[in-house]
């Protein structure tokens, strides 16, 4: 198997992120969809159902003269590009997403944050991991971007776990996430 170097986003139709994954691995390259719990509640039953964190969006590794082989697949409909030139994501916002769900606390979709407290983790299976601090009720959540789809993800956390990073966090008016 030749080596990969580098993560992008394909987007794909909608629901259909499972079946591209597959199909990227038959074609011998990595697909990737980090999916996360949720329940749904029908007229008859609640049911947990696994759902895309990043719905549309599959993640692949490839290398970028074997995009063709990528666009081809059926149910896909781009991989992101400025410019016409696919964009790689950053191996460091994949590991997070990655250690977030291996974690085994609960991860959810999050609205993209660009203002808030930069904070790492300290201890447990999530040491060192890097995110935006946002409290949501009564419980605490470090959030990971993924710059590139202008989305994120969550993950709960207990508050003494975390130490902030850099500076302050930005003035109240700011869309401030951290409360």
């Amino acid at each position: 198997m030749p080596q990969f170097t580098c993560w992008f986003a394909v987007t794909v139709r909608p629901q259909h992120e499972k079946a591209v994954a597959a199909q990227l691995t038959a074609k011998g390259l990595e697909g990737y969809v980090p999916v996360y719990r949720a329940r749904r509640h029908w007229s008859d039953r609640l049911q947990t159902v696994e759902l895309p964190l990043f719905s549309r969006y599959v993640f692949a590794r490839f290398q970028p003269d074997e995009r063709v082989s990528v666009v081809t697949i059926p149910s896909v409909t781009s991989i992101v590009s400025i410019c016409g030139k696919p964009c790689a994501i950053d191996e460091g916002e994949i590991e997070a997403i990655r250690r977030m769900l291996a974690s085994g606390m609960p991860v959810a979709p999050w609205p993209f944050l660009k203002i808030g407290q930069r904070v790492r983790i300290s201890g447990g299976s999530m040491d060192n991991l890097e995110g935006i601090l946002v409290r949501e009720k009564t419980c605490y959540r470090v959030v990971v971007n993924v710059q590139l789809l202008n989305r994120a993800v969550s993950v709960e956390i207990d508050r003494n776990q975390v130490k902030a990073v850099g500076g302050e966090p930005k003035a109240p008016g700011c869309d401030l996430y951290l409360r």
